[in-house]
């Protein structure tokens, strides 16, 4: 299977994001992707979906401050969801 492009990677997880199976997240990742992915670079995308596959009931729990965020996905990505809320 061929390498998939950098714009097909923004399209594939734009839709991730909207419909991660939880309104709450799905509102908030769905907004903030429209609004961000064409801004972030190959490392930040790798961010972003390796945030989208924590889960949405954990990127929730993080983002309200619920639950403490792991190192592995505190990332300037994840700040700028954070701040973006």
């Amino acid at each position: 299977m061929p390498a998939e492009d950098t714009e097909t990677r923004r399209r594939r997880l734009r839709y991730q994001a909207s419909y991660t199976g939880m309104k709450e997240t799905d509102l908030l990742l769905g907004r903030f992707a429209a609004q961000y992915l064409d801004q972030l670079d190959d490392s930040q995308l790798d961010d972003f979906e390796a945030l989208l596959d924590a889960g949405d009931s954990q990127i929730y729990a993080w983002v309200i401050g619920n639950d403490i965020v792991p190192d592995a996905f505190d990332t300037d990505v994840y700040k700028l969801i954070k701040n973006f809320k």
